[in-house]
């Protein structure tokens, strides 16, 4: 099944799962508000997953949906990781997320598995489907996922159960592997191809444009360093080393040369390659949302980009992106 013509700009949904720090119902539902609000006449995309907060990214998003026109929408979930209930004298593990439900999360990739925590997808988000399905950081479980969870996967989608489906992940050499040897419509790859990282362009990207399979970037920001250049800001999750806290901020001081918050830069770089298509990226609120939006449509000038190819911030044979992007991808 083709990939659905994705906005440029998706909402990633992990902070309405309470992603280092709570929100409230309410505030999720006003974040999915902004994100509808900000869609420009085409359709809102929210990426979500059963790891977000244990289900209760994709309860608060099938909240915030319900009454909604299905077609004023995309939806992706991820499957790999399946939820259930806590045992006796178990808790919760959070894994970054905080005030988890009373759930745990297991790997399973056998087709019950899949289809089972599909099953468990759709009944949070109060859909009966989902336009793209990602096998879900899979990178130390390949055996199973090419021998099962890949195939039970790609059997939903011959039975039009799902749309699209494919791979996420931040492993780009892993998820270039995986598009070279299966029928992948789509990867959501995050943090191998941005302002200070060139990975997926060296391995995935190639693999991608080859196969006709599309790319989601997630991580554009690389987990923070981008947003906010500053010493303890985060950079794959963890501080960021001073060498690149350094490159961050000499990045900033050039697009500002030019007018351009760094942010903005961030988030338009990513599409310079053709097979990028969309970027799903987190908001903690409507502000934030909207924030994101605007900068997504910021006024850049072609200028910046050999700006900052001459001052050795970008590789001389990287690609540099388009003066403007169309509303939608390919």
């Amino acid at each position: 099944m083709p990939v659905p013509a994705l906005p440029r700009l998706g909402l990633g949904c992990a902070p309405l799962g309470n992603l280092y720090t709570a929100m409230t119902d309410e505030q999720a539902e006003a974040t999915v508000a902004a994100a509808f609000a900000t869609r420009a006449g085409q359709p809102a995309y929210f990426d979500v997953a059963p790891h977000y907060g244990l289900g209760r990214a994709e309860e608060r998003l099938g909240a915030a949906l319900a009454g909604r026109d299905r077609g004023s929408y995309l939806l992706s979930t991820k499957v790999g990781r399946r939820l259930r209930d806590l045992r006796p004298g178990e808790t919760p593990d959070g894994q970054g997320f905080v005030d988890n439900p009373p759930r745990a999360r297991e790997w399973d990739f056998t087709a019950d598995g899949i289809e089972a925590t599909l099953e468990g997808s759709l009944r949070r988000l109060g859909v009966d489907r989902v336009d793209l399905v990602f096998l879900h950081d899979v990178e130390d479980h390949l055996d199973e996922v090419r021998a099962t969870g890949f195939p039970a996967l790609a059997a939903l989608r011959d039975q039009g159960v799902v749309g699209a489906i494919g791979f996420g992940m931040n492993h780009s050499g892993v998820l270039a592997g995986l598009v070279a040897d299966l029928d992948v419509d789509v990867v959501l790859c995050a943090g191998r191809w941005t302002l200070l990282e060139r990975t997926a362009y060296d391995d995935l990207l190639p693999v991608c444009e080859r196969r006709g399979t599309q790319v989601v970037a997630g991580g554009v920001y690389n987990s923070g360093l981008l947003a906010d250049p500053r010493p303890g800001a985060p950079y794959d999750y963890q501080a960021a080393p001073a060498g690149l806290v350094e490159r961050a901020r000499q990045l900033q001081a050039v697009c500002g040369e030019f007018g351009v918050p760094l942010r903005a830069a961030a988030l338009r770089y990513p599409f310079a390659h053709p097979a990028v298509t969309c970027a799903v990226v987190g908001a903690a609120s409507a502000a934030e949302v909207r924030d994101n939006a605007a900068l997504f449509d910021y006024d850049i000038p072609a200028e910046l980009w050999p700006a900052l190819v001459a001052q050795g911030l970008l590789d001389p044979d990287v690609p540099l992106p388009a003066a403007a992007l169309p509303a939608v991808g390919r």
